[in-house]
Order: C-alpha cells, then structure tokens, then sequence
C-alpha cells in the first residue's frame, strides 16, 4: 500500500527526504485514512484472493507499507501473509502493529530478501504502481512478482485511474482538476488523513487499460479487470463505513480498478 514515495505537507513546503521517508513518514503513510480504499478496493482485492486461495497458503503482499491491509487480509482470508516493501522504516512499523502477518522482507535492487522463486501461493499489489516513473520499472516489479507465484498462482492489483481528475472523492483527490496525464508522467494526489487535514504525494499516471498488456508481457495470462461501485460495496464493506460518507463522487465516477491475472 504504497501511493508514493515522495510529497509534500498541506502547506506546500517540501518534506526532507520525501513523505514516506525515515520512521516519521512510515507513521505519516500510516495515518491516511484511506476511506475510498476501504470502501472500494481491499474488500474487493480480499473477494478476489478467496476464490484462488486457501487458509494457510502464503500471500505475499508486495508494498505493504505499514502492514495494515496485510494484518486484514490475513485476519479474512485465514492466509499465511508475508509483507515485502521497499522501505525498512515500514517495515518496522508493520512489524510493530501487523500482528497477524506472519513474515516480513524487505526488497532490495528489485529483488524480494530472503524469498525464493515461486514461493507464494498469491500475491496482492496495492497502490505500488503509482509510484513507479518508467514502464521498465512496472516490468520490474512484474518479473519479481511473477518469480515469487508458482505457475497458475493469481495476482491482484489495486489501482487508482489517473483519468479520475474532476471529482473529489472521500479521501483522495487525483491530479489537478479536469488535468490529463501521460503514462509515467507526474501526477499529484491529495490523501486524506484520519485528523482530517490532506497530505499531498507526487504519483506517476499509469493508465489502468495499458496494465493487461504489460502483465501479458510479463508471464501473465487470463487477465481480467473490475471498477468496484458503492452498490455492490453494500455486501462486502464495512457497514460501519458506508455510513461515514455519502460517497457522491465515488458512486459517481468509481476511482479504483482491480486487475487480476495468472502467472503463466
């Protein structure tokens, strides 16, 4: 769950050494509320995990960030869970609260520590793509994805539609209003915090309907996506949540796209 890697505060001043960056950026990422993701996306992501994967077998969560939607999936899915990310600050934080998630690795030059090929039974990607520049990188992070899965294995991506520009949505807002971006191409994001106050991250607009070429290209096969909507949240979210917004923009323009696939 990783949106960037770099930001800035509300106020517009740069923070040293980028959002997420050092142990008070890992508490910073932490603090999004992430409220249209919960709503829209990991229910989702879980729904598509249970038809593929069974109590036990191992879900790797590659950018798992501060743990919290891998301690989840763990808890629903009944999964053996293993968080990778780039960042060790991170990953000390998930450590620290994921309690349910059974390993922790940390990836370095691209490459999972610690995990060898084909070792996981599943894997979930949210919100890592975004903070990729080039398509060579998305390639990298697909390679390494599809060394961990054995061969049948799914993955499922969480992704925000960087074409989402006009509305405001719960808990985020995509670029500039009514801008449009090119593929890698700079794109802010506006996150909102539990406090209530906005964090903004500088993101890469990847267009959700070039994904499914570029997994082909990868090793990846049957490759299907879905735009989840707040009628058919009604049955997986959190009652609790749909109560908390009225989700106008979000039953409007659905933001989130889940793309599953198979490794070849």
């Amino acid at each position: 769950m990783n949106y960037a890697s770099e930001g800035h505060a509300e106020d517009g001043h740069e923070e040293e050494g980028g959002a997420w960056s050092g142990p008070a950026g890992a508490e910073a990422f932490a603090a999004v509320e992430a409220a249209t993701d919960w709503l829209l996306g990991y229910p989702f992501v879980f729904e598509a995990l249970s038809r593929r994967i069974g109590a036990d077998e191992v879900l790797v969560d590659y950018g798992c960030g501060p743990g919290r939607v891998a301690d989840r999936a763990a808890r629903v899915l009944g999964a053996r869970v293993l968080g990778v990310d780039t960042s060790a600050e991170m990953l000390a934080l998930a450590r620290s609260t994921a309690t349910a998630v059974a390993e922790f690795h940390l990836v370095r030059d691209g490459r999972v520590t610690g995990l060898p090929d084909g070792c996981a039974d599943a894997v979930m990607c949210n919100h890592v793509l975004a903070s990729l520049a080039t398509e060579e990188a998305l390639l990298g992070v697909f390679a390494e994805i599809r060394r961990l899965l054995r061969p049948g294995s799914p993955l499922v991506l969480l992704s925000t539609d960087p074409t989402r520009t006009d509305l405001e949505y719960a808990s985020l807002r995509v670029g500039a209003a009514g801008a449009s971006y090119r593929p890698g191409e700079e794109m802010p994001l506006r996150l909102r915090r539990t406090d209530g106050t906005w964090q903004e991250v500088r993101n890469h607009a990847w267009p959700v309907d070039r994904l499914p070429v570029l997994l082909e290209s990868a090793r990846f096969r049957a490759v299907t996506q879905r735009r989840p909507t707040v009628d058919e949240a009604l049955a997986l979210a959190d009652p609790r949540l749909l109560d908390r917004y009225p989700w106008t923009a979000e039953r409007a323009e659905p933001p989130l796209v889940i793309t599953s696939a198979l490794a070849a």
